[in-house]
């Protein structure tokens, strides 16, 4: 089906982002009628541009692993979400929104710090961090908001102890992260947050450039080993520093709610995590699987004529890779509105696919499975405070999740 083939009223009936009409916790209901059709539908953006809208597993899949797209910004045709994402994409450039071999060439440089083993030998420290929160939530007693007590300081401050940085900036980090995420805000409120946080970057990585002592965090790293060298400029470094705090903490703060909620609507799959700790890590495949709280970071535009499923892109035309409909195909997930914990989800694409696949991946699965592991044991009676229709979800944003999760014990 080639873009003349689709009427304007067509197009018009499906505006992107789309909403989670059927509850929170669910897809767009519009992604299962999209993957019922003859491949990708083209859905119509906020200014006036359409895009391909692919649904399907294995076409997702087979996107994200081709050469053929790129995901650099500027690139003519690449489609944005909103007037807000457009300002956040133009203000913050990474090795994300590079192709090779700028891509390759400054991710290697970081590789080596996510490593499987480096997350386990870091797990000890992420166990220490999760116990003490959880002593101080207990002091302060119930309710609690799980949210400010556990989800949001927890990968702040694994992430800052990662990384190096100073605790006094934690929470000003935390702010301007959910900011830039924010794709409703006005486009000045992104660029501002991107601005910000560059500057406390910029501060701390000249404070280390000056005295990078002997290695023992990440950025201290960076610096002896690529910026004094002259590898990396001050200012790329920045940039890079800036999505791996984005990427740290934003994403897995969302997941742990999400995750918590999931589990409470489904007491049946959480008296089987509780009967069978040991399968933590499967269930944290089905989490990110059913949640999938990336929604639209997978824009590309073709940089050639490429047929995807049998399907003709044209150069120059957008494509959204939607990771979240991928994870709930039929085809490959039986029942896929369904939460199982003793599913396979080993699969899933929540970190993306292909040369973009996240980076952190080993220390978000890490870290989720120190939660998942301690928060029911430590709180085996631990409800919601309020009724799940008040929780207040933030589909707004590029991250989904929960602004708050107030809970007893």
């Amino acid at each position: 089906m080639q873009p003349d083939d689709i009427g304007t009223e067509q197009m018009a009936r499906c505006p992107f982002p789309l909403a989670r009409s059927a509850g929170p916790l669910s897809p767009p209901p519009e992604y299962e009628a999209m993957r019922s059709e003859a491949g990708p539908q083209r859905v119509r953006l906020w200014n006036g541009e359409t895009a391909w809208a692919f649904t399907r597993w294995q076409e997702v899949r087979e996107l994200l692993s081709s050469p053929h797209f790129s995901a650099v910004p500027s690139t003519p045709g690449y489609p944005t979400l909103s007037p807000a994402r457009a300002s956040a994409l133009e203000a913050y450039q990474s090795f994300i929104t590079m192709d090779p071999p700028d891509h390759g060439f400054y991710r290697r440089m970081i590789t080596k710090e996510f490593t499987f083993k480096r997350m386990q030998e870091l797990r000890p420290r992420v166990q220490a961090v999760l116990d003490d929160l959880l002593d101080k939530m207990e002091a302060v007693g119930q309710p609690a908001d799980l949210v400010t007590a556990l989800a949001g300081p927890l990968p702040s401050i694994v992430i800052s102890l990662m990384l190096g940085v100073p605790a006094q900036y934690h929470r000003d980090m935390e702010a301007f992260g959910a900011q830039k995420n924010d794709i409703t805000a006005d486009p000045s409120v992104p660029a501002e947050a991107a601005r910000q946080m560059g500057i406390i970057i910029d501060q701390i990585l000249r404070e280390r450039e000056a005295n990078p002592g002997n290695g023992e965090d990440l950025l201290s790293r960076l610096v002896i080993d690529q910026i004094l060298p002259g590898h990396l400029p001050h200012q790329a470094a920045i940039s890079m520093v800036s999505l791996l705090y984005l990427a740290g903490h934003e994403t897995t703060t969302n997941q742990i709610t999400l995750g918590i909620v999931t589990l409470l609507r489904n007491p049946d799959q959480l008296a089987k995590l509780k009967e069978q700790p040991d399968t933590v890590s499967r269930a944290v495949d089905e989490m990110l699987r059913f949640n999938s709280i990336v929604q639209y970071n997978s824009a590309r535009v073709a940089t050639a004529d490429v047929e995807i499923g049998g399907h003709l892109i044209r150069k120059g035309e957008g494509v959204y890779a939607l990771i979240t409909a991928a994870n709930h195909d039929p085809a490959v997930y039986p029942h896929p509105e369904c939460f199982d914990v003793e599913r396979d989800a080993s699969n899933h694409m929540a970190f993306s696919f292909g040369i973009h696949q996240c980076l952190g991946q080993s220390l978000a699965r890490m870290e989720l499975e120190v939660v998942f592991g301690t928060v029911f044991k430590r709180f085996p009676e631990l409800k919601l405070a309020a009724a799940f229709e008040a929780l207040d979800f933030k589909n707004e944003q590029l991250v989904h999740g929960l602004r708050s999760l107030p809970v007893t014990w």
